[in-house]
């Protein structure tokens, strides 16, 4: 990747919306296959009923495309992009109200956090490409 492709802000949103895409496909493969010892470390103890977490797998899943969609035609999808940090906002005030209220779970800490950045790297990326000529890109 070179220097120029690092600042063009289209690049830089659609690696931005595609490690997004990449990282809730991957949350939610593991929430649908709920490896025992995985969910155990992961602060959650045993799985009783396999349902709720399988269906907040499959909705990572939907997600991911979603985020792939908006990375690969951005100049097509602003209104998806527009979606997409609504998503990513309210996905890290839940987990932080669930952390700080329900259960004090690390992963859902981390959770928490790493949803927060990748909506404020949406942010500022998205900006910035709304900012520039995107459309003589």
């Amino acid at each position: 990747m070179s220097l120029k492709s690092i600042t063009n802000p289209k690049k830089r949103l659609t690696v931005i919306l595609i490690l997004t895409a990449v990282h809730s496909f991957f949350v939610g493969i593991g929430l649908i296959v709920q490896i025992p010892i995985l969910m155990d470390w992961f602060g959650f103890g045993r799985i009783i009923q396999p349902f709720f977490p399988a269906q907040g797998g499959i909705f990572h899943i939907l997600m991911s495309a979603a985020y792939m969609l908006a990375a690969l035609r951005p100049d097509k999808n602003e209104d998806l992009i527009k979606f997409i940090i609504i998503v990513k906002i309210t996905a890290t005030l839940f987990l932080l109200i669930y952390f700080l209220c329900i259960d004090h779970i690390w992963m859902v800490l981390l959770s928490c956090f790493s949803d927060g950045v990748l909506a404020l790297l949406i942010v500022l990326t998205f900006n910035s490409y709304k900012n520039t000529n995107h459309h003589n890109e």
